[in-house]
């Protein structure tokens, strides 16, 4: 899909692939629609993790003057996105960023660089209700592509979406490898899901913090990073409601409600009956479930 025609980043563009790459792409299976549009996302743990790992350089008690980052920056800007950097920049060396590091991504597991695997980097994943995600993603398709998801019924994205039809491949995939990952190296791999993290936020924040090796944290600044990074906080800011990131995406394209269960809203009780069906399905024997 070329990004000429369409609001898509340019790295999702096809104008500077090779003809071997062309070749490639036009051998495989294709399907025209809302779900080949990026999921980027303003997921609380992008915000969290870096007001965590930076608590020392940007104390959250600057947030009450304005000094924060977070406050001033759109997150997107101030955590690298590993598909995106690469594209603009494919010589780009992560290794000259000031430490801690910290990137953002929604590669698969298994297509992790082995450097990230065999190194002594943290992966901190999270992971949504699947109905709350595909809504979330819904809507987040029509504001993004107007045009191009006008046409597309969201009885036709359902059918798409529990037949694996996904950017970053099945959904289920994407989640069962990195649930297995956390199960099978704990110390490397933390799953987070969204609901835990909006219903025990304070526990959530310290077990995201020991095991990031952040140190103690005490009350008053667990209380502070939950104000600072709330989505209520965050969606009001003006830095998240105007303006574009240098990809031509608007900023307020990535907030919407950020509730749990809110996907009964837009899913009908049978598409929503197809979802848990198909998750259901997926996901027996993992030990892997999901609330709401």
């Amino acid at each position: 899909m070329s990004s000429s025609s369409s609001a898509v980043p340019d790295y999702l563009g096809d104008e500077d692939l090779t003809q071997e790459t062309r070749d490639l792409i036009s051998s495989l299976p294709s399907e025209k629609g809302w779900l080949t549009i990026p999921t980027l996302s303003s997921s609380p743990i992008l915000n969290l993790v870096f007001a965590l790992i930076n608590r020392h350089k940007f104390p959250v008690v600057s947030s009450t003057s304005g000094n924060h980052p977070l406050l001033v920056t759109n997150p997107h800007l101030l955590v690298p996105f590993l598909e995106g950097v690469y594209y603009e920049s494919p010589d780009f060396d992560f290794s000259k960023l000031p430490s801690p590091r910290l990137m953002n991504t929604h590669i698969p597991h298994l297509s992790l660089p082995e450097s990230v695997k065999s190194s002594s980097c943290k992966i901190v994943y999270c992971c949504r209700n699947p109905k709350d995600m595909f809504v979330s993603l819904w809507h987040f398709g029509k504001k993004l592509a107007p045009q191009e998801t006008a046409d597309y019924p969201i009885e036709k994205a359902v059918e798409a979406f529990c037949k694996g039809k996904f950017i970053g491949g099945p959904f289920w995939d994407h989640v069962l490898e990195y649930w297995y990952a956390s199960l099978e190296n704990p110390n490397k791999v933390l799953f987070v899901t969204y609901e835990e993290l909006k219903k025990q936020t304070g526990d959530t924040i310290k077990k995201i913090a020991e095991f990031l090796g952040c140190g103690f944290i005490g009350e008053e600044e667990v209380r502070g990073i939950v104000k600072l990074c709330s989505f209520e906080s965050l969606s009001n800011l003006e830095v998240n409601r105007e303006g574009k990131l240098p990809n031509g995406m608007e900023t307020k394209a990535f907030f919407r409600k950020g509730d749990v269960g809110g996907w009964g809203d837009t899913l009908s009780e049978s598409l929503a009956e197809k979802i848990d069906r198909t998750i259901e399905e997926r996901f027996q024997g993992s030990g892997l479930t999901f609330s709401c």
